[in-house]
């Protein structure tokens, strides 16, 4: 310890500020714990400065350009339709400083002390932060984890100005011309989806046969069908080898089902996956057991093998989704309090931000057959919708799965607009136990998209009525 660094005591460390760390320490701060939490960066984490929140600010701006153009068929006709890009920069960033400003109020309103710096583990009770500056101590009765994760580099594709990551595609200065897209994973997607309706030609790699692989086929077709209306070029089963960076882009040498291409662009975006910020915090100090990918392994309250310390988010196993961060935030929070708090999954849902939207929760058809039960996969059609039509969006569908005894509802799939939002109400029916029937009679507002849940239910009891059975 060096000269003048008295340590400061806490009850609870939280390190990381991101939608699993700022959620953890507030519920801490609620059940009467004295909180710090420790951020190295911004406010808010990777999802609200480099991730969820300016993606879909970017995703509604190119939507909007898109039918400012397209809308010919309604009798909207728009003449000379221009996108300012630097615009659209300023707009997306002003949402992120509302929000990463509201993150920081919430935390100070809930009297949680917040330190900028990096922590590192001195022992199972205590942490070094540290800055540019100068270094503290922090001792505490328990700790929770929650430094996220980071884009992969693959070999051959070093980071730079032309051959860039999510954090870069969000980035840019200027639409690009051209754009090469390794991963057809839900990032990927979703940044080709802004990208292509703001015209920019794009060439996904993706290396199996099917983008969206933890989608359902039929609903990753429907996507790919609507980028490839959007002009998105699809090399599937591709093997990105090596990038050579020219004055003014760069060239892609890719293997194509076994044949050698290469392709020319502006940038390329590099969208394999992500690798947990487990590597550069003292964990090994202390005997916190990880697994061989750097995941740190926890018990179902957010325990990892050290008694007092817990990990929560993109750093444990499970898929790197914000909402799930967050809820396990609550869980770890609750558990230090003494509460009877564990993580339960099956109601956990994942969203992508594609055209149209995919939505999915619970079980899939395929998963729920695999786990033993006998189920009813019901499937209503956007086309069907009165509100899909009036919105010109009537692409896709709700699949609803319900145990075949009694109707329990256990999982659902949405393809089409608004599914981010409509997958809410299955979470809920699954999370409550309800079933089939229980939806079938909960009156819904017409005309709405949400009216597609009923309908599905409806299929599930063999009585629907806005199709032919």
């Amino acid at each position: 310890m060096v000269v003048g660094d008295f340590a400061n005591e806490v009850d609870t460390l939280v390190i990381g500020s991101g939608p699993g760390g700022y959620v953890a320490a507030i519920r801490a701060a609620q059940l009467g714990q004295k909180v710090t939490i420790v951020e190295k960066g911004e406010m808010g984490g990777v999802c609200l400065n480099v991730g969820c929140i300016p993606s879909k600010a970017l995703i509604t701006a190119g939507h909007r350009y898109h039918q400012a153009k397209h809308s010919d068929d309604m009798g909207i006709v728009a003449e000379n339709v221009a996108l300012n890009f630097e615009k659209v920069q300023e707009w997306k960033g002003s949402v992120v400083k509302k929000l990463t400003g509201g993150v920081e109020g919430l935390l100070k309103g809930n009297k949680v002390e917040i330190v900028r710096g990096e922590a590192y583990f001195a022992s199972a009770n205590s942490v070094r932060v540290m800055d540019e500056k100068s270094a503290q101590t922090y001792n505490f009765k328990n700790c929770i984890i929650a430094t996220g994760s980071r884009p992969i580099e693959i070999p051959g594709f070093k980071y730079s100005e032309r051959v860039i990551n999510s954090t870069g595609a969000l980035a840019l200065k200027e639409v690009p011309k051209k754009l090469v897209v390794i991963g057809g994973g839900y990032i990927g997607i979703e940044l080709t989806g802004a990208y292509s309706n703001m015209g920019t030609e794009v060439v996904v790699l993706e290396g199996t046969k099917q983008i969206l692989g933890g989608f359902e086929k039929q609903m990753a077709k429907l996507v790919e069908r609507r980028l490839k209306k959007n002009g998105v070029d699809f090399k599937m089963e591709a093997l990105a080898k090596s990038v050579e960076e020219t004055e003014n882009g760069v060239k892609v040498t890719a293997e194509v089902k076994g044949t050698e291409e290469v392709f020319e662009a502006d940038y390329v975006l590099v969208t394999v996956g992500r690798k947990p910020n487990t590597d550069e915090i003292g964990l090994e100090q202390i005997g916190v057991e990880l697994d061989e990918r750097g995941i740190i392994k926890v018990d179902k309250q957010c325990r990892t093998s050290v008694s007092n310390i817990y990990a929560i988010g993109d750093i444990v196993p499970g898929p790197p989704l914000a909402h799930k961060a967050s809820y396990e935030g609550k869980v770890a929070a609750e558990a230090i309090a003494g509460e009877k708090a564990e993580v339960d999954y099956l109601a956990i849902p994942a969203v992508v931000f594609s055209e149209p939207e995919l939505a999915t929760v619970g079980y899939n058809e395929k998963e729920a057959k695999d786990a033993g039960y006998d189920v009813v996969a019901a499937k209503f059609p956007f086309a069907a919708n009165g509100r899909a039509l009036s919105l010109n969006d009537a692409d896709g569908f709700m699949k609803l799965i319900t145990r075949k005894d009694d109707g329990l509802v256990i999982g659902a799939q949405i393809a089409g607009p608004n599914a981010s939002d409509m997958i809410a109400e299955l979470g809920l029916a699954i999370e409550t136990g309800m079933t089939a029937e229980d939806i079938a009679l909960t009156i819904h507002a017409h005309p709405t998209l949400g009216e597609i849940t009923m309908e599905a239910a409806e299929v599930a009891l063999g009585t629907p009525i806005h199709i032919v059975k």
